[in-house]
């Protein structure tokens, strides 16, 4: 009973320790999907253009619904968290080189770190207001940056 108690404890710690692996690992794997983490993005924002027309609709509704409208909020949230996480994680931890200023690529350099930073502030932007100005905002920041990215990388880049 005392191994099986055991096993079962370790078993659920290691089972919920992987909820922590975030967008990719930050080992020098090699493996990159680049083009994938853009498309996860595009994906998190079309589900937070969704979720605040849904939260639209049901606060201006005679009969709200307030389950459907937590998780609503709940979905907005967690969706803005993603793309702040795979910007941070992703593209500013691991794919964004440090350029000199000295460097004739600084200049992009300092393009992709300010399009970053307005991706994550859109993003929390996104999960303070129900404005999808902000959405819009995210969308433009998003494309320009991913246009940027290509530009020094190359389409199809791994």
């Amino acid at each position: 009973m005392k191994k099986f108690l055991l096993s079962t404890i370790l078993l659920s710690a290691m089972f919920l320790s992987f909820h922590n692996a975030g967008a990719h690992c930050q080992i020098p794997c090699g493996i990159y999907h680049d083009e994938l983490r853009f498309e996860m993005i595009m994906e998190d924002i079309e589900t937070i253009e969704k979720s605040m027309n849904e939260i639209n609709k049901i606060s201006g509704a005679e009969d709200k619904n307030y389950n459907q409208l937590v998780r609503w909020v709940n979905n907005k949230e967690l969706h803005a968290q993603k793309v702040q996480d795979t910007v941070s994680e992703y593209f500013l931890a691991q794919r964004v080189k440090i350029v000199p200023s000295d460097d004739p690529k600084h200049a992009d350099y300092v393009k992709s770190l300010e399009l970053l930073h307005q991706m994550i502030v859109y993003a929390m932007k996104t999960k303070q207001t129900t404005d999808l100005e902000n959405v819009e905002k995210l969308k433009k920041s998003t494309l320009e940056y991913k246009e940027l990215y290509f530009k020094g990388h190359g389409e199809g880049h791994k």
